[in-house]
């Protein structure tokens, strides 16, 4: 089943190259996003498999991925290597991503429309197979994974509880064993 941690040929191309290391060293690969502007800039977004991600973390990560880089060279034109956590907002570009964060609230937009609409905030109320249920206000919508276009969580009391332990080991530099 297809994800949303890449995109494009050359983000996938990017993700096949990375992922394999990133996984070695205890990471999971959450999204590659490449950007346009002046320079194009490259986006690697990673996180510890205890969801955690710190400052040191991403300079340890770019200087791996900028070396993978360099030896596959994928784009070809100069770009800028961007490698950050995914954030409490955090994208949903896995399926279990969305069994992950059942319960929270999350902006999704689709590919194609259901009655009318291709956006949606919602609470993700239950995933079963590849078929995402959502409520959106007293609307529940359902659809399956492979028709989500984007798809992030919103900032809520709730997800900021929800964080909160991640969010607290990161800043006594403290990690929870496995």
């Amino acid at each position: 089943m297809p994800d949303l941690v890449a995109v494009t040929t050359t983000e996938l191309r990017i993700a096949e190259i990375v992922e394999p290391e990133l996984i070695r060293m205890g990471y999971d690969l959450v999204r590659v996003r490449i950007g346009g502007g002046r320079t194009t800039q490259l986006q690697i977004m990673a996180e510890r498999k205890d969801g955690g991600m710190e400052i040191d973390d991403c300079a340890e990560l770019s200087k791996t991925v900028s070396g993978l880089l360099d030896v596959e060279n994928p784009i070809a034109d100069a770009y800028r290597l961007e490698v950050s956590s995914p954030g409490i907002d955090r994208p949903l570009t896995r399926l279990g991503d969305f069994v992950a964060w059942k319960g929270h609230l999350a902006k999704i937009d689709l590919a194609e429309p259901i009655e009318g609409r291709r956006r949606f905030k919602g609470t993700i109320v239950d995933v079963r197979g590849s078929r995402i249920d959502v409520r959106s206000g007293h609307i529940d919508i359902t659809f399956d994974f492979e028709s989500v276009a984007n798809a992030r969580l919103v900032i809520t009391d709730d997800l900021l509880h929800a964080t909160g332990p991640i969010r607290d080991q990161q800043e006594t530099g403290e990690r929870e064993q496995p």
